[in-house]
């Protein structure tokens, strides 16, 4: 792919996109980490689930030497034109606000990313408004998107362009030497673009895969489903093209992130997914191109009700259950804690044959 290779991003395009093609992961490898588990002085399975995640992790990687040390999130910051239709509690000077604590590393995400020994890479992917914020890295393709009750939220090419955008922070990281990446966002109204997006891409009841966001009122609730309903009706998006649900009812950090979730799977660098907003860009990423999900992981159950369908549509199970609904990446950062303790076990723990006994045989 001549853009991929030689970096010429704004010169790619949606066929280009859409005729990307990942690797399966190296099967050898995960066998050879379960292999390596199976070594360690513990119950067969003990670590349960991590054994099988650090595993993918090491067929991503292509190595049963796993080091997740160095390791990022990065959080896409986009305004949404929809809001003006009055479904959040919030307006959209929101989003800069927070973004700007986010380049300042004191938003919630940043706190706890120091916390794990994770950097954070705030981008300025659609914030309405012309501002430069140090230390948010610009990559604005425009300013909010349109409001998709009145119009499609993007053009193709803008679409496109924020996905190519994710792509390329994927290969920058991997340049510069991160093993592993995590998926966040700020963007008041996003649920609302999330929403429309599982619901056209899913054909399901619009009601049943919305939330309160920030927390709607019955009636402002009721309000946000009729936008949704009225979107996908008058776009005709029930089962549509995955790339003709994202310009017309998605947002720019949906659009980023789907990007970070293809770049991946075709840099082989693993995605730890955040809550709802990265689920939904992993299912737009999965859509556009199949294979991506073998290089995603889950990192919690947020408490949007589409949270679960999601989960079972892309196959992905959460590890955490806290109800958590705070974004921003939040989720994905703790499950990078959770990674690094069980990989402990993996690199530094006792073996069986340190104790000179057998280990435990597989029937």
């Amino acid at each position: 792919m001549k853009c991929l290779m030689e970096q010429k991003w704004h010169e790619c395009t949606k066929d280009m996109l859409l005729h990307l093609s990942v690797d399966p992961l190296d099967a050898s490898v995960y066998r050879k980490v379960m292999r390596n588990w199976d070594l360690a002085a513990k119950p067969l399975d003990g670590m349960g689930r991590f054994e099988r995640l650090t595993a993918q992790i090491g067929a991503v990687l292509g190595t049963d030497n796993i080091d997740i040390s160095r390791k990022a999130v990065i959080i896409m910051c986009a305004d949404n034109g929809i809001v003006e239709e009055g479904i959040s509690q919030s307006g959209q000077e929101v989003t800069a606000a927070v973004a700007k604590q986010m380049a300042k590393g004191s938003s919630p995400v940043g706190k706890m990313a120091a916390a794990a020994g994770a950097d954070t890479i705030p981008i300025d992917i659609g914030i309405n408004g012309n501002e430069k914020i140090p230390g948010l890295l610009p990559k604005k393709i425009r300013c909010g998107t349109r409001n998709f009750a009145k119009e499609p939220a993007m053009t193709e090419q803008e679409a496109v362009r924020a996905v190519f955008t994710g792509m390329e922070l994927v290969s920058d990281c991997k340049k510069n030497g991160y093993r592993i990446l995590a998926t966040g966002e700020m963007g008041i109204g996003n649920t609302t673009t999330s929403s429309a997006v599982i619901a056209s891409l899913l054909a399901c009841d619009v009601a049943d895969v919305t939330g309160r966001g920030a927390g709607l009122s019955d009636e402002k609730l009721q309000h946000k489903i009729q936008v949704i309903e009225s979107a996908i009706k008058r776009y005709g998006l029930q089962g549509a093209e995955p790339t003709k649900v994202l310009e017309t009812v998605g947002g720019l950090d949906i659009a980023g992130l789907a990007g970070v979730c293809i770049g991946g799977a075709v840099f082989h660098i693993p995605i730890v997914l955040d809550g709802i907003i990265s689920m939904t860009a992993a299912l737009l990423a999965e859509k556009m191109v199949p294979g991506t999900i073998q290089y995603l992981l889950p990192s919690h159950k947020g408490r949007e009700p589409a949270a679960g369908k999601l989960a079972k549509e892309l196959g992905l199970t959460p590890v955490i259950d806290g109800e958590m609904a705070l974004g921003e990446g939040t989720g994905a950062v703790m499950m990078f804690s959770l990674l690094e303790l069980a990989l402990r076990i993996y690199q530094e723990g006792t073996k069986f044959s340190d104790m000179e006994l057998e280990p435990y045989k597989r029937n």
